[in-house]
């Protein structure tokens, strides 16, 4: 396994597969004190409640102590401390880090400078391989499979990293894409690039309705006002879908729902009591995957 978790590119289709099969493992028995005595720094320099949470959970669920922060505002990084030297220090008194900051490459980098394994929560727009691991893991269990799936993914497609993660991860896996969203916020030429070099079927569409009743799993992100350097732009943009109940009434029976959260208008209430909304297990799923990213990158890939 590598070293660090920085970019979903780190892992191959195997050792997503072996990640998989290890979060099953802890899921079945949660409580799992494997690592007493081992320290995990959570650092965040950006606001987070699910993926904090998650990896705090799996942290103490492995039987590690947790250290670090939630706003670097109390910290040395008001005073001018740099990221290199912040790391380096944190480095010296965790065996693992786990880092969400607001520029891209911030991970990447902190992985050069640390001599612990780094595990990226989250790099601006870039990367969020932790939360495509949950979303595998979540289509896995609802899919039974990962292979040849049809996947709308709707929103914010330009900045939203968990989206640019989930479409390099799932191009293991033969899929076929419809990415709904504004011109504002399409995905990417890099991703469309990469999609077309990986024959990956896709097509684009404005349309919320567009391949609903094909799909096997709707992707639902939020508009992300923090993103936006120019207000007006965000306003304009922030409530352009929103997905109902009176539009599932056609789609497969067993379509799932997926958000990375928190959801703001995207995904209407009357949503949450159908069949088709995974959401909040989605969520949960976190804490099992995290538990077995955490384990791997400390030498432990089999229980």
């Amino acid at each position: 396994m590598p070293k660090h978790l920085i970019s979903i590119h780190d892992y191959s289709r195997e050792e997503i597969l072996d990640t998989l099969k290890l979060a099953k493992e802890f899921e079945k028995n949660p409580s799992r004190p494997i690592f007493k005595g081992k320290v995990i720094a959570s650092i965040f320099f950006e606001p987070s409640t699910r993926t904090r949470l998650s990896f705090e959970t799996a942290a103490n669920r492995l039987g590690a102590r947790v250290i670090g922060f939630s706003d670097a505002g109390n910290t040395s990084v008001t005073k001018g401390e740099s990221l290199k030297d912040t790391i380096k220090m944190v480095s010296n008194y965790a065996d693992l880090i786990v880092m969400r900051h607001p520029l891209e490459g911030s991970a990447r980098y902190a992985s050069e400078v640390s001599s612990v394994p780094v595990i990226n929560a989250g790099d601006g727009a870039n990367q969020h391989p932790t939360q495509t691991m949950l979303d595998l893991y979540s289509i896995l269990k609802t899919q039974g499979k990962l292979e040849n799936l049809k996947i709308n993914i709707v929103g914010d497609l330009k900045y939203g990293r968990t989206v640019h993660s989930l479409i390099q991860a799932m191009s293991h896996f033969s899929p076929s894409f419809t990415f709904i969203s504004p011109d504002e916020l399409r995905l990417p030429q890099e991703y469309r690039d990469f999609l077309t070099t990986h024959s990956i079927t896709f097509n684009e569409s404005k349309n919320l309705n567009q391949g609903v009743n094909e799909a096997d799993i709707i992707y639902m992100t939020r508009v992300q006002k923090e993103r936006f350097s120019d207000p007006i732009d965000y306003e304009r943009v922030k409530n352009v879908y929103s997905l109902n109940r009176s539009m599932l009434t056609s789609c497969k029976e067993n379509m799932k729902i997926l958000h990375p959260l928190p959801r703001v208008n995207e995904i209407d209430t009357d949503v949450d009591n159908s069949e088709h909304a995974y959401y909040f297990n989605q969520a949960e799923n976190g804490v099992y995957t995290r538990m077995a990213i955490i384990s791997a990158l400390l030498g432990v890939t089999e229980l």
